[in-house]
């Protein structure tokens, strides 16, 4: 017997009860000859606080007829108990990546800022301006990614008030800079390819009673989100897009429009990312199993900290898995420069694909 598979079983002995040793033999030298697969464990015992709990002679002998090695020593340390596995993989998604250093108003954060401005300016002249039309004319910019032999993401961006209009230019200027060039920054496009889609709308994109004044919010699939799908649709059919990767993203009143897509195509989006999203009838539990990333300020006097807080800790409660970051500190128009400047960002949205 090598040293190192002598250490390794005195190791795992521990899991079994004294008349399961022989079986726990059997199983540990079929684990040894499948070591490359022990980073499954280790990934898993860095990032969740397992428990141990022998298991019993029967649970080894059914292990014993799994086909998948890597899967039984993944399952070992925690007491081959398929719940606390799954409990171990809800964690994970739990996890926020690690945010960029600095307090919000710190030297650092605004630096990072400052240099996301100067690396993106003139991007938005990537952008070409199309209309789509429906029940009105929805003005909207498109930005191809270089030809590529393969189908690719698309990315929807819903803009905040700043960008109300029909010139179709208002949608990728101040607070929407962030949202709408991030994803065509050099790095990113070089790692992650995408379309990116930004439509323009002169009425907000949930639904509103504008006899009311000020305009009351009511429930239901805004028109102007739902024709921004359309487009969404109509682009499917015209590119290479993978739709099992395409996302929406939106700031303040797009924040709301995120909300509220995600609660009338549910399914639809890998992900979502939402800027101190505004408030509206949506609850924050519509398509909870989307993966989705919220970023709010404390100090936002525009649109109350509480209506994010409310809807993560419902998006919760449903069973989702939501990202949340709160910046202490912040104001509404630092959310959006905070939270699209974040370096795990990109990687993070790309990384998720829908079922």
């Amino acid at each position: 017997m090598t040293p190192g598979l002598h250490v390794f079983q005195q190791r795992w002995f521990s899991y079994f009860p004294a008349s399961g040793k022989g079986i726990c033999a059997r199983l540990l030298l079929i684990l040894w000859s499948n070591r490359p697969h022990f980073r499954v464990f280790t990934q898993i015992s860095s990032e969740h606080e397992v428990t141990t709990q022998m298991i019993t002679r029967r649970d080894a002998i059914r292990l014993l007829g799994l086909a998948s090695a890597a899967a039984w020593f993944a399952a070992a340390p925690i007491g081959f108990n398929s719940s606390l596995l799954a409990s171990a993989a809800a964690s994970k998604r739990d996890i926020t990546p690690p945010l960029a250093p600095g307090a919000p108003n710190s030297p650092e954060r605004l630096a990072l800022v400052q240099a996301f401005l100067k690396r993106s300016e003139g991007l938005q002249d990537k952008f070409e301006a199309r209309t789509h039309k429906s029940d009105w004319e929805m003005p909207y910019r498109l930005f191809r990614p270089e030809a590529t032999h393969r189908k690719v993401p698309l990315v929807l961006y819903l803009h905040g008030s700043g960008g109300l209009g029909d010139d179709n230019l208002k949608q990728l200027t101040f607070g929407n800079r962030f949202g709408t060039r991030v994803w065509l920054l050099p790095e990113n496009q070089k790692r992650f390819p995408c379309y990116v889609v930004a439509p323009q709308t002169d009425r907000g994109w949930i639904r509103y009673d504008f006899s009311q004044q000020p305009a009351l919010e009511l429930a239901g699939f805004g028109d102007a989100s739902r024709l921004a799908l359309e487009i969404v649709d109509a682009l499917r059919r015209e590119f290479a897009i993978d739709e099992r990767r395409m996302y929406i993203a939106g700031n303040s009143m797009g924040g709301a429009g995120v909300w509220n897509a995600l609660a009338n195509r549910p399914d639809f989006f890998a992900a979502a990312v939402i800027a101190c999203g505004g408030v509206s009838p949506d609850d924050g539990t519509g398509s909870v199993a989307t993966p989705l990333w919220d970023f709010h300020g404390d100090a936002d006097e525009v649109v109350p900290v509480s209506s994010s807080r409310d809807r993560i800790a419902a998006r919760r409660k449903a069973g989702g898995h939501p990202l949340y970051t709160e910046y202490p500190g912040a104001d509404h128009d630092s959310v959006a420069r905070l939270g699209f400047t974040e370096p795990a960002l990109a990687k993070w949205v790309f990384s998720q694909r829908r079922r």
